[in-house]
């Protein structure tokens, strides 16, 4: 309740992005292998974002 009207961090955000390349590259890898490759590699950019701004 009292996070209720607390914003996302950066970090928080891109950490649901890469989550949702990587489902999503996970069910193309079933019917479509180089789109889950591309996916894939979107989402390494997101996770060396995401360390980047740990440090």
């Amino acid at each position: 309740m009292f996070g209720l009207f607390k914003k996302k961090s950066e970090v928080e955000k891109l950490q649901e992005t890469y989550k949702s390349l990587m489902e999503k590259a996970h069910k193309a890898s079933h019917q479509n292998r180089a789109l889950a490759d591309d996916l894939m590699a979107q989402a390494e950019e997101v996770a060396k974002k995401i360390d980047a701004l740990k440090k």
